[in-house]
C-alpha cells in the first residue's frame, strides 16, 4: 500500500516515531515541576546529579535558582520568590528565614571546607602546584595575582573568605594578612557573581580565589587543600572558629562550620513533593550522588528549628 508517495515500511517507520514523540510529550507533561532555590555552588550536583535522580524517583522536574544564600533568603522573605524548597549553606541564611516564619524545620543534608582554587591556565599555577605545605599565601601577595570572590553582604562564601584568611593570620602568624590579600571588604575589583568566579578561572580570566572544595573538584579545577583550623569544615572546632568575626552593614559576624541544609517552605506550591524531596535528600542514594560531587556526609549536625 502507498499513500502520499510513501511505502508501507515508511508509514510504519513514521508511525513509530510520531508514537515516540507522543510518548515523549506525555511523560513531560507527568512530570510535576520542583521549584528549588539553592547556594550557587551546588550548580554542578543539582543539574547534573540530583536533578536527573529525582526525575527518575519522583517523576518531578527540577527548577533550579542559583544563588548566594543570603540573598535567596532575604528574597524568600520578601515575598520576591516562591520556591517549594530552600537550600542554604551555614546556619545564617537558613535562620533567617525559619524566624521570618517561611519555614519550620532545616535538615543537614552535606558538608563541605574552604580550599583555594587556581587557575591552570595562570602564571601563578606551578608555585600553586609545589605548595605542598609551603607558605601559600606568599603567592596571593604577589602583584599582579587576580583574585576572585563573592560579595561578603549576599553570599555566605564571600563571609566564609574573609573569615578564612582572619584565622589563617593567627594560624600562620601573619598579622593583617587578609587585608593585603584583599584590599577593602567590597573590592569591586575582586568581587564577582558566584557561578562566574569558577567560570573566570577555567577561562584563566582570575589566577585563584577561596571555593569550597565542591567546586574546582566538580570542574576539574585544581586547588590547595588547608588546615582544619582554618577550613571551617570541622564541626568539632567550631567555637575555635568564631574567634575571626567581619562586620556587616554595623553588625559582628561569626563563621560557623560549613554545613548545608534544605528546609520545605511553607508557602511552598508543591508541599508535599517539597517533604518527599528534602527527606530523600538524607537517604543512602542522595549520599552517594553528593558524594560523586565532594561533598561530606553532614556530620554531627543538626536540625535547624525557630
Amino acid at each position: 500500500m502507498r499513500a502520499f508517495g510513501c511505502s508501507g515500511r515508511d508509514l510504519w517507520g513514521l508511525t513509530l516515531v510520531l508514537l515516540a514523540m507522543a510518548l515523549a510529550a506525555g511523560s513531560a507533561r507527568a512530570a510535576t515541576p520542583l521549584e528549588v532555590a539553592y547556594a550557587g555552588s551546588m550548580g554542578a550536583l543539582m543539574e547534573r546529579g540530583v536533578g536527573p535522580a529525582i526525575a527518575q524517583r519522583m517523576a518531578a522536574e527540577l527548577r533550579g535558582r542559583a544563588q548566594g544564600s543570603t540573598g535567596l533568603a532575604h528574597l524568600i522573605i520578601a515575598g520576591s520568590i516562591r520556591p517549594d524548597v530552600f537550600i542554604a549553606i551555614t546556619p545564617g541564611p537558613m535562620r533567617t528565614v525559619l524566624r521570618a516564619g517561611k519555614a519550620a524545620r532545616a535538615m543537614p543534608i552535606a558538608r563541605t571546607e574552604m580550599v583555594l582554587a587556581y587557575s591552570p591556565r595562570s602564571r601563578f599555577a606551578t608555585q600553586f602546584a609545589a605548595t605542598d605545605g609551603r607558605p601559600w599565601w606568599r603567592i596571593l601577595e604577589q602583584p599582579g595575582l587576580r583574585f576572585g570572590r563573592t560579595d561578603p553582604e549576599v553570599d555566605p562564601q564571600g563571609l566564609n573568605t574573609i573569615f578564612m584568611l582572619q584565622l589563617a593570620e593567627s594560624y600562620y602568624h601573619q598579622a593583617r594578612l587578609a587585608d593585603k590579600i584583599l584590599g577593602p571588604q567590597l573590592n569591586p575589583r575582586q568581587i564577582f557573581q558566584e557561578p562566574e568566579v569558577m567560570a573566570r578561572l577555567q577561562a584563566g580570566q582570575l589566577d585563584a580565589s577561596a571555593a569550597y572544595k565542591t567546586q574546582p573538584a566538580a570542574m576539574g579545577l585544581p586547588f590547595v587543600t588547608l588546615p582544619r583550623e582554618i577550613n571551617l569544615g570541622d564541626a568539632a572546632l567550631a567555637n575555635e572558629y568564631r574567634a575571626a568575626t567581619v562586620n556587616i552593614n554595623g553588625k559582628p559576624r561569626h563563621p560557623s562550620p560549613l554545613v548545608f541544609y534544605a528546609a520545605v517552605l511553607r508557602d511552598a506550591p508543591q508541599p508535599k513533593l517539597a517533604a518527599r524531596f528534602v527527606a530523600w535528600l538524607t537517604s543512602a542514594e542522595a549520599r552517594e550522588i553528593m558524594a560523586r560531587y565532594h561533598y561530606d556526609g553532614p556530620g554531627d549536625a543538626r536540625p535547624l528549628t525557630r
